[in-house]
């Protein structure tokens, strides 16, 4: 009985182990893991063995047949839309990569912001697509609809500098409706590798592409065609005006090996459900930069890196979430710093909205504001009372160890402002008189974003100036300031990767030298986690558990 009880201790004192944090990390590890799986599955395909006598589909190009490409474009996606031919090659030749430029005429129904398709044929040579049992096509559109971007002038002046270069510009109103664009490129690819499917288990991303022959009891599918929709770039398009008889069209093709074109299905068929879900086609765009502007190994570290920048995002917030919830005194921690970094945060999702940022900056952005004033409610002790729809303000008290910490926080404000305040002054100024935007608001927000920016680390600084005059750092959140360094370096890699403002890039880089002083600090002021500190925080503080009676 005895080693029962001993037994049943051990087991609890082993739950009481396994923190959150752990737990976490390994549903992480879990998830990673299977997420290789699946990437392995869909990248090899066992290729079928003719020799164990299974039902195989072997590829018609083996034959090396004769083939032409014909590339049409319509009013319809499908039936008699009076299709143009724009692109004839009668020697098509898969294993030949190209690029042809042509000039496509628009109809004036595309050009009263309406749709214009193409159909891309690869069929026998001498044989019309039309009338081919051997064709294979596929159906895309090459325009795209988006709001257009409101125009910027010089606020000073009122005017648009771009005038003197363009006279014949009109200088109407921006419409809100989504107005039609033209797609300038369009990529294909065949999948050109001698391999054989096995006919009862073909993969269901590629068998949608593919169009099967039966010559008794053999099966052939015929040429694999695939239009890469993930190359359609926001930057490669054009506004269609009503005046708009020809734009050129970039027509490139390549094989693709088949691991790699049932990867691009997929990433092809993500990109779209999104859009679905409300995506943009600017937000789709950052998406398709990831896959397109990179090659598949630097794909796979960036899979990696923004793993593990989704899991310190996510302990870092519960470690700065836990410590302040946990905070009751200001000693030792600069209250300006949070009062700034709280302002800095709302001004950046300010910038970053008005910019039209990517989805994928702008969420964390505005979640991390919401946290940044929580923090600042916790640091001035406020209490909000409700009159009706008055709000009342009360603040706490602070005791002597927190006013020494303010006066050593207001002494480090006070020699900051005689550099900060005319650089920022002097910058929004200056980018009134030579800096074209769309509107005063703008102005406002990009002077203070810029402020934030360029000087923003500054306000850091009061933190390093508090600790220094302490000697002493034990009181800052480490835990969180560390997962916090940790997504600072990733974010170094995620700067060249996603498209963002020159501005906040750069800022991702200034963020490292600010991390270095506190880790500087950390070596020089050391922390003894074996006893109570000097602001009454214990590191190995144990559950209390209900006395023991004798």
């Amino acid at each position: 009985m005895f080693n029962c009880c001993v037994r049943s201790q051990k087991t609890n004192g082993m739950f009481q182990k396994t923190s959150f944090t752990t737990l976490i990390i390994g549903v992480f590890v879990v998830y990673v893991l299977h997420t290789c799986w699946v990437m392995y599955g869909i990248v090899y395909t066992k290729p079928c063995d003719e020799s164990s006598g299974v039902h195989c589909v072997t590829p018609y190009l083996a034959k090396k047949p004769r083939l032409q490409l014909s590339i049409y474009t319509s009013l319809k996606a499908a039936g008699d839309g009076n299709p143009n031919l724009i692109l004839n090659i009668e020697d098509f030749d898969i294993h030949s990569k190209f690029e042809r430029k042509v000039n496509v005429s628009i109809p004036k129904k595309t050009r009263n912001n309406g749709t214009l398709y193409t159909y891309v044929f690869v069929h026998q040579a001498g044989v019309s697509p039309w009338h081919d049992n051997k064709e294979v096509h596929l159906v895309a559109q090459l325009t795209s609809y988006m709001v257009l971007k409101p125009q910027e002038v010089n606020l000073i002046s009122g005017e648009d500098p771009t005038q003197q270069s363009e006279p014949h510009r009109k200088t109407t109103n921006v419409p809100d409706r989504p107005v039609a664009h033209w797609r300038s490129r369009l990529t294909l690819n065949i999948m050109a590798d001698d391999f054989s499917f096995d006919g009862d288990s073909l993969p269901g991303d590629v068998h949608r592409y593919m169009k099967i022959l039966q010559y008794g009891k053999k099966v052939q599918y015929l040429p694999i065609l695939f239009v890469d929709l993930l190359s359609n770039r926001v930057k490669d398009l054009m506004v269609i005006n009503s005046s708009t008889t020809e734009l050129p069209l970039t027509v490139s093709y390549d094989t693709i090996s088949l691991g790699k074109l049932r990867f691009w299905i997929h990433m092809q068929d993500a990109v779209y459900s999104l859009q679905q879900f409300g995506f943009t086609e600017k937000d789709a765009d950052e998406i398709k930069g990831i896959f397109v502007d990179t090659n598949l190994y630097f794909l796979a570290l960036t899979f990696f890196v923004a793993a593990f920048h989704l899991l310190f995002d996510f302990l870092a917030f519960k470690n700065d979430i836990s410590f302040w919830k946990k905070k009751k005194s200001m000693v030792g921690m600069s209250s300006k710093a949070v009062l700034w970094r709280c302002f800095s945060t709302i001004v950046i999702f300010l910038y970053l909205l008005d910019e039209q940022t990517s989805m994928l900056i702008l969420i964390p952005a505005g979640v991390g504001s919401i946290i940044e004033v929580w923090k600042v409610k916790k640091a001035f002790k406020m209490q909000i009372h409700w009159h009706g729809l008055k709000p009342t303000f009360k603040f706490g008290t602070s005791d002597e160890s927190e006013r020494r910490t303010e006066a050593y926080d207001t002494q480090a404000m006070k020699y900051l402002s005689y550099l900060l305040y005319p650089l920022c002054i002097g910058g929004a100024g200056y980018s009134l008189v030579y800096v074209k935007y769309k509107s005063w608001y703008s102005w406002l927000i990009n002077s203070l974003v810029n402020g934030v920016y360029a000087f923003g680390f500054l306000f850091m600084l009061p933190q390093l100036f508090v600790n220094y005059k302490f000697k002493s750092v034990a009181h800052l959140p480490w835990k969180a300031f560390m997962y916090k360094a940790f997504n600072t370096f990733i974010d170094d890699v995620f700067a060249f990767i996603i498209t963002m403002p020159t501005s906040h890039r750069l800022a991702c880089f200034r963020d490292d030298v600010v991390f270095l002083g506190y880790l500087y600090q950390r070596w020089l002021y050391p922390v003894d986690k074996s006893r109570v500190n000097e602001y009454g925080q214990s590191y190995d503080e144990k559950p209390k558990g209900k006395p023991h009676k004798d």
